[in-house]
């Protein structure tokens, strides 16, 4: 059996009810040229039944661990074990859009001194139904895409979903992978880490799709509003601090930057019947009075919130 040229890392944990969905969406890629690695945490539903299924249609293997809820660590384990020159990520509950692998393999192909492909994201509801698109601020192939330039925009806010990249495995071991003490920012911190090296590729047609709702982590998780607060500012200041420009560029980064952090706690303390500082939101937006125009091109908020809010608020339904 050949190599193969991508591996799926699929962190798994009790993802019955949309978990062939994810896999399906993989095999109507049609190409045989990939294998997927599940590190399932332990799940007590359905999830390795669904798995098991699935041996004989995909080049798959399934490696157990021990319950941890650390979907991060697991992701360092498929990757660690992947055999492909390139990776991406696939949770249980997002999905690939056909033709997705034609299009990155032939990107690849066309330019291979690139590290990182990415793309946009369409959101889609708990049924499956397209609610929503997440673009990147970025400039399309064939420019690319250098360090300083997605740094710059990528502090603001993260923009990438998880299914969206394609990486080279290289990349992403040669920078320590995921970081298994966030449970909420280790993927903006892994974009951040691999964006340093630059050589970055943007296609501006959407290739995967990521489902919101309301039982997703990132919805459950970001009810400790002050562990949420603490990982946003720690990758942010971690990121600041490598990045080596001069304060003429990074200041009005810095300033846009930390008023992003305090509209994504204040809209998560909402979110959760919390209440959010509104003066440390104020406060934040007085200090930035040149930068709106750079915050709201980097932030995609508009997007983020017409998908995730029609998403999170979709009434849950029986599987």
């Amino acid at each position: 059996m050949t190599d193969p040229w991508l591996s799926i890392l699929m962190p798994t944990y009790n993802g019955q009810a949309h978990l062939a969905d994810a896999l399906d969406s993989v095999l109507r890629q049609g190409d045989e040229g990939i294998e997927c690695i599940v590190v399932d945490d332990g799940s007590t539903d359905a999830t390795l039944s669904i798995l098991d299924s699935y041996k004989a249609k995909l080049r798959m293997r399934i490696l157990a661990a021990p319950r941890s809820g650390n979907w991060a660590a697991n992701t360092n384990m498929a990757l660690s074990a992947a055999g492909g020159s390139f990776v991406s990520i696939l949770h249980q509950d997002d999905m690939w859009m056909e033709g997705r692998l034609r299009a990155i393999k032939k990107l690849t192909e066309q330019f291979p001194e690139i590290n990182i492909f990415i793309s946009p994201s369409r959101y889609v509801n708990m049924k499956g139904e397209r609610v929503g698109l997440l673009r990147c601020p970025l400039p399309a192939l064939p420019v690319m895409i250098d360090a300083d330039t997605m740094i710059e925009r990528l502090l603001i806010q993260n923009f990438i979903s998880i299914p969206a990249p394609v990486f080279r495995r290289e990349t992403a071991l040669s920078c320590g992978g995921l970081d298994g003490g966030f449970w909420y920012a280790s993927d903006w911190d892994l974009w951040l880490k691999m964006a340093a090296l630059g050589r970055i590729g943007y296609y501006p047609a959407p290739l995967s799709e990521f489902r919101v709702h309301p039982y997703s982590l990132t919805v459950t998780r970001s009810d400790d509003i002050e562990e949420f607060r603490r990982e946003l500012e720690t990758v942010l200041e971690r990121h600041l601090k490598a990045w080596k420009v001069t304060g003429r560029v990074k200041d009005p980064v810095v300033r846009a930057a930390r008023f992003s952090i305090e509209m994504n706690v204040f809209l998560a303390s909402l979110f959760h019947g919390k209440k959010g500082s509104l003066f440390k939101l104020l406060s934040s937006f007085i200090g930035m009075p040149l930068e709106w125009h750079r915050y709201l091109r980097d932030s995609r908020l508009t997007e983020r919130l017409f998908g995730r809010v029609r998403g999170a608020m979709e009434k849950a339904y029986e599987v």
